[in-house]
């Protein structure tokens, strides 16, 4: 796995660096080779903040925990990973079965502070790839998003699905 670590308002020593890249690894029982990893370390007053993306064949999977130390936030995350793991190996195992890859899953992320005024505080760009309304649904928790936008295979247009508060899902088509 290729792991690329970033630090916000810390540095990052080679001790700290060694064991992130030794739990990450731990996971490449389950991802396999290909897997590429972006950990991002920031420190905001007491919390130590860990934030995993690994991105594997056009899927992502995605954890973030604090911790009163970077150490603990680790390992928290990894084992928030593999948590995860296991619970979507089936579902993903049938989804994916085709891939040269083992099965993996997303963590929930955290839960960001309102403010008073709404703004756009990220914009993020990524590829529309072309999946079943199964895949979108599946994508969507591995991320813990409440939507997923998505080229939809079947008619080859922009589709987005989300999830409704009794627990189905909804799914918007752009009109002709």
């Amino acid at each position: 796995m290729q792991i690329t670590i970033r630090g916000k308002n810390l540095p990052i020593t080679e001790a700290l660096r060694a064991y992130i890249e030794k739990r990450l690894n731990k996971l490449d029982r389950f991802l396999g080779a290909g897997a590429t990893a972006q950990v991002s370390l920031s420190i905001e007053k007491e919390r130590h903040i860990v934030e995993v993306t690994i991105a594997i064949d056009g899927y992502l999977l995605r954890g973030e925990e604090e911790a009163g130390d970077m150490y603990s936030s680790v390992d928290l995350v990894v084992e928030k990973l593999e948590k995860q793991i296991g619970k979507y190996k089936t579902k993903l195992a049938k989804k994916i079965k085709s891939r040269n890859f083992k099965e993996w899953v997303t963590a929930q992320p955290g839960e960001e502070n309102q403010d008073l005024e709404p703004r756009i505080v990220r914009v993020k760009r990524f590829p529309l790839k072309p999946m079943s309304l199964e895949e979108a649904i599946l994508q969507m928790n591995l991320l813990g998003h409440s939507f997923f936008i998505f080229t939809n295979a079947e008619t080859e247009e922009v589709n987005l699905i989300y999830r409704r508060k009794d627990g189905n899902y909804g799914l918007i088509e752009p009109e002709a």
